[in-house]
């Protein structure tokens, strides 16, 4: 690999990737970009029908796309996707966890069930699905587990369930990558987003998120598209020497 140019380096020409919670908002571009780099990409989502524009933007962008009814909370949902990938595109090389929900319930008000749900989702949802996959992937094969800024600090609203899930997430990346990446050659990490405009963020009080923005050095809220070039950058070759990590792509929210 030494004698690859580097920007050769970040392709995924020949490689499948699985996206889950890709019928909407940051997955969108997480597909998007990964089918821009070459790879062929297998969506799961609960909104079956919302996959389909999904998938349109992977075709047009050359490559094949797969696209799979999926609740994460359900393990063997989890293992038919990627029983899927398998069947339809032959190989799975990636795994984008980017399923999520969340919600902003004061603490002595949330109930067990709502807790639970977040829970369920985000974590162990992330779980089940990196089990799967762990099961098929290969040497040189990449998890990319979506986390947040919100496992690392508070965004001043009651998120006990979902930060809670966030930061699980970040030493769920850390377990597995001692467990794969000697053993199977399979790198797993971390990305924490800080405020990128998707359903989730739509939730928010009314200037909620222009209140946050001198906690942000870079003075903005992000563009998508910067969130996909992190996670191209994860899923390819380019990182072929990181593991274990949670990259903050936050605007510099988590040094302030």
């Amino acid at each position: 690999m030494a004698d690859r140019p580097v920007l050769d380096r970040f392709r995924l020409d020949g490689k499948v990737a699985v996206v889950t919670g890709a019928s909407s908002g940051l997955g969108v571009a997480f597909a998007q970009a990964l089918a821009e780099a070459g790879a062929d990409v297998a969506l799961g989502a609960r909104r079956v029908d919302r996959l389909a524009e999904t998938a349109a933007l992977v075709e047009g962008a050359g490559r094949r796309a797969v696209t799979h009814g999926t609740d994460v909370a359900d393990p063997q949902s989890c293992t038919d996707l990627v029983a899927r990938a398998m069947e339809e595109l032959g190989r799975v090389d990636v795994l984008v966890n980017n399923a999520g929900i969340g919600t902003a319930v004061p603490a002595t008000r949330e109930t067990p069930e709502q807790f639970r749900q977040v829970i369920d989702v985000n974590l162990n949802g992330c779980y089940w699905m990196a089990q799967a996959c762990g099961r098929v992937m290969q040497p040189g094969s990449s998890i990319i587990n979506i986390s947040s800024v919100l496992g690392l600090t508070t965004g001043g609203l009651p998120q006990a369930a979902y930060s809670s899930s966030k930061a699980a997430l970040i030493g769920l990346t850390r377990d597995l990558a001692q467990q794969w990446t000697g053993r199977k050659g399979i790198r797993v990490n971390a990305i924490a987003p800080g405020f990128f405009e998707s359903e989730m963020t739509e939730q928010y009080p009314p200037g909620y998120l222009e209140g946050q923005l001198s906690r942000i050095p870079v003075g903005r809220k992000g563009d998508p598209a910067e969130l996909a070039a992190a996670v191209v950058f994860l899923a390819s070759d380019a990182a072929g020497y990181v593991t274990g990590q949670t990259l903050a792509v936050d605007g510099g929210m988590t040094i302030t």
